[in-house]
């Protein structure tokens, strides 16, 4: 079996860009993965397209052997866009290694240990404040814009059966468009008491509207320094958050930011590749890691898992994909012993539940693993025309 021929689809979410890569065999299998130029991954495409030659005429249920092909011609480079590209030639090989079995992707990593997977909310509130035409003209569901539009949309989490949600700051009542909110000043990402009010208030209004049983997180980002961090860690004690998500790449300031505060602390979606994450582990830097398999191809990610476990640590999915990356996170979530909540976007365009020949399943907050071949689904291509990415 070979690998002959490589095509690439590139839909509009909405939000964000959703890309799919299709690797056809001699056999008439097909691979599906998907990737995301979206959020300074600018570029992306052009990575995969140049490395598909690397990739061409070999056998995909050599998934293992091509990624380190690829991780060895590309070593005077690895990381960033290198690696998410690898990450995409690896999920699609790993789909057609398993069709080629008959098997879901998660037999070949010794089957699921779980089949019903916690998500929790994510975004909550963020698309919804800086995307109010979208919502309000093509998905027909109210903006959010004030503390009291944040308690109502808590109450909906709560109805739906989730049992945690993730927001992100944002910049409600201050005039701005209500993008996520930064630290002071675009270079030093300041943070003062203004600031550190908006969490508190936001979160609170979060919990009013959610109710006690719904656990909080709230995402920062890489929008503020040790010091910023420390202080928001601080205020949101009280809460008694699920935890608070930032990004970093010191692990002594991240170790630092987790011992100087009782809320747990979860990180790492920006590393990429099992050996980005030994210093953090060993620092005692996270209650939680956070791996994205979509970008860094499940087979890594599930060694990275393994990194982690080593140390106690439980692991979430990263999952701010469309919907075939959502079915690869869920196969990650499913084989990894410490598995803590998969990430998923909720809010979503009318075209989402189509964009694949099966759509997913989520019953009372939990991700239904299917057990069909490779992903479970493919991508549906006539959707996917009908919706192309205007660039």
């Amino acid at each position: 079996m070979k690998i002959v021929k490589a095509e690439h689809f590139h839909v509009d979410g909405g939000w964000d860009p959703w890309s799919f890569l299709k690797l056809t065999t001699d056999d008439g299998l097909v691979g599906w993965s998907e990737y995301s130029e979206a959020r300074a991954r600018r570029g992306l495409t052009r990575v995969v397209l140049d490395m598909q030659e690397l990739v061409i005429g070999e056998d995909p249920r050599d998934f293992a052997r091509i990624t380190m092909k690829l991780r060895m011609l590309t070593k005077s480079a690895i990381g960033g866009l290198q690696s998410l590209a690898i990450g995409a030639f690896e999920n699609a090989c790993l789909d057609i290694a398993a069709k080629a079995l008959g098997v879901p992707v998660y037999q070949l990593f010794g089957g699921a240990l779980r089949t019903r997977l916690p998500v929790y909310w994510s975004h909550c509130g963020m698309y919804r404040a800086r995307y109010p035409e979208i919502f309000r003209d093509v998905i027909g569901v109210a903006p959010v814009t004030t503390l009291d539009d944040i308690r109502a949309l808590g109450a909906e989490v709560a109805r739906g059966g989730y049992s945690a949600l993730k927001t992100n700051l944002l910049a409600l009542g201050t005039g701005q468009k209500p993008f996520v909110q930064r630290g002071r000043d675009e270079f030093a990402y300041n943070v003062d008491g203004e600031l550190v009010a908006m969490v508190v208030d936001q979160l609170t209004a979060f919990r009013e509207g959610a109710g006690p049983d719904v656990g909080l997180m709230m995402d920062l980002n890489f929008n503020y320094k040790t010091e910023g961090f420390k202080q928001i860690a601080k205020a949101v004690e009280p809460l008694g958050m699920t935890w608070l998500e930032m990004d970093t790449y010191d692990p002594a300031a991240l170790a630092l930011i987790r011992r100087s505060t009782s809320t747990p602390i979860a990180s790492l979606e920006a590393l990429l590749g099992i050996g980005t994450l030994r210093p953090f582990a060993e620092a005692g830097a996270v209650d939680v890691g956070i791996i994205d398999a979509v970008f860094n191809g499940l087979h890594e990610s599930v060694r990275m898992a393994a990194l982690l476990d080593a140390y106690e640590i439980n692991v979430a999915a990263h999952n701010s994909h469309g919907p075939l990356g959502s079915l690869i996170s869920a196969q990650f979530c499913a084989v990894i012993p410490n598995f803590r909540y998969l990430e998923l976007d909720v809010d979503e365009v009318p075209w989402r539940k189509s964009l694949l020949t099966h759509a997913a399943v989520v019953e009372n907050g939990q991700y239904v693993l299917p057990n069909r071949p490779g992903w479970g689904a493919d991508l549906n291509e006539a959707v996917a025309l009908e919706h192309p990415l205007k660039r």
